[in-house]
């Protein structure tokens, strides 16, 4: 399969060409006018690369204590300890708990060729409520079960990378998620996420108003996972299709197995078949408000989960094939992010 992504290049070059606005201007041949307009389109692309924040308060603000992830920036306005810091990365991988974290980073090191055996260091220990791990160009991050612990720790890690001026930053979620209509341990590459009222859109109470934005993944990256995370031989399917993201796990999923249940078993067939019939193929907690935030910063995202079960067939997942379907998606994470980082 063909790759339609962006190119990963490098414009510190043109960063950091010394000002010639002080000495005489000669005359400009058409040559040098195509290369000037080559460099000035360069820096643009680079300007573009970091990511721009949707948040005016914060140019206003002379430090920021990103808290739950316990990393404090003294200076705003000079972040150069922050860059030597977080400036390198192009990945920031994300994942529910923070013993996932952890195998995600030492497989990442693997990738990387570190022979490293020791455990990596978790960077937000202070903060006693999530875990990172820094491998190279890549952070490992855990974020909690559902949307609302994920969106407190994606908002910091968003002003994260851009206090750290990551050029061209790729956010990537992996999880486990309950299938519809595929078979157990299908790796699901989110493309359009659904809420829990099966709309196409995350909803957010701000300032007791109702907001409603539009939630998808870029078809970029999209394409890039698919073509470089799956192979023939992997005796497992990978396919693109929309995702349900619910505020809740048991009621909110049509489960029967939880602590409450209103419903019949007929009702919770009849709205997973609807969900099948709008291309839904997996249910989570976390796509909906991830794809609706990267969308509304503009920075590429992507989510990729292993289904554990075929919710048509029942809503108890077999513990016995848990630990080997968990690790589908680190292996097509570790192929994309290894062809990424070649170009």
């Amino acid at each position: 399969m063909t790759s339609n992504g962006d190119d990963f290049n490098d414009f510190s070059s043109v960063l950091c060409q010394p000002s010639t606005r002080s000495q005489p201007r000669p005359a400009i041949s058409r040559v040098q006018v195509s290369h000037s307009s080559s460099r000035h389109v360069q820096l643009l692309r680079t300007m573009s690369q970091i990511i721009q924040l949707k948040n005016h308060h914060l140019d206003g603000m002379s430090t920021d204590f990103l808290y739950h992830l316990a990393i404090n920036v003294v200076d705003t306005k000079d972040t150069r300890d922050i860059q030597s810091q977080f400036g390198d990365v192009r990945f920031i991988l994300t994942g529910g708990t923070s013993t996932r974290m952890l195998e995600l980073a030492k497989y990442v090191r693997k990738l990387f060729g570190v022979e490293d055996t020791s455990d990596p260091v978790d960077l937000c220990k202070k903060g006693h409520r999530y875990a990172m791990y820094k491998v190279g160009p890549v952070i490992c991050v855990s974020h909690g079960v559902g949307s609302s612990t994920f969106s407190v720790v994606l908002h910091e890690l968003l002003k994260l990378v851009h206090y750290a001026k990551c050029k061209d930053p790729v956010f990537l979620r992996i999880g486990t998620c309950g299938g519809i209509g595929v078979p157990p341990g299908t790796v699901v590459v989110t493309k359009n996420a659904f809420n829990g009222l099966l709309r196409n859109e995350h909803e957010i109470a701000i300032l007791g108003e109702r907001v409603v934005r539009p939630a998808q993944f870029p078809e970029s990256v999209i394409k890039d996972i698919l073509a470089y995370g799956a192979r023939d031989d992997d005796g497992f399917q990978i396919i693109s299709a929309n995702t349900m993201g619910t505020d809740c796990f048991y009621e909110g999923q049509g489960r029967t197995d939880g602590a409450i249940c209103e419903y019949s078993a007929e009702d919770k067939m009849k709205f997973l078949q609807k969900c099948h019939d709008l291309g839904i193929r997996n249910i989570e907690m976390e796509a909906s408000m991830f794809a609706s935030v990267t969308q509304k910063i503009g920075v590429k995202a992507g989510d990729i989960c292993v289904t554990l079960l075929n919710r048509l067939d029942g809503d108890q997942v077999d513990s016995e094939k848990k630990e080997e379907y968990e690790h589908r998606p680190f292996l097509v994470l570790g192929r994309y992010i290894q062809e990424l980082l070649k170009k």
